[in-house]
């Protein structure tokens, strides 16, 4: 990329108090990618005594300057590539280069069918999740 378009890229415009990294139409279409949210978070996963209920806590970090207002995590859990179930948690606010941590459970029957059926030697029991953490942030 020339550095004329990494210029209009990351302009940034701000509109009410919101600061947002948005690139301009042009490049935007000479690049071919939709404009992406700047990501002001850094979080890991970890995973607690998952059977017929699974316990998932997160700790977040933000790397920015700014605080973060209205944080909230949507976690969906996945058992041998089956979706089995979903939770919700609101966090807060975090301040600048702070870290909070959440935690949600998730309680299905379709998780409690997999680990029956694990405990009974039919199917292997490999956990994954996959999370969304939302944010708002004001300059």
């Amino acid at each position: 990329m020339t550095r004329s378009l990494v210029g209009m890229l990351l302009a940034a415009t701000v509109a009410t108090g919101v600061i947002a990294v948005t690139p301009t139409a042009a490049s935007a279409s000479e690049l071919g990618q939709s404009a992406a949210r700047p990501h002001l978070l850094d979080y890991k996963i970890y995973f607690g005594k998952c059977e017929d209920t699974c316990r998932i806590k997160v700790r977040i970090k933000s790397v920015t300057r700014l605080k973060l207002y209205d944080v909230s995590l949507n976690a969906r859990l996945w058992v041998n590539g089956k979706k089995v179930g979903s939770c919700y948690d609101y966090v807060g606010s975090i301040r600048p280069k702070g870290v909070r941590w959440a935690g949600c459970t998730v309680r299905s029957s379709k998780l409690s069918t997999m680990w029956n059926r694990y405990n009974d030697g039919e199917i292997d029991f490999n956990t994954e999740t996959k999370t969304n953490v939302h944010y708002e942030w004001y300059s």
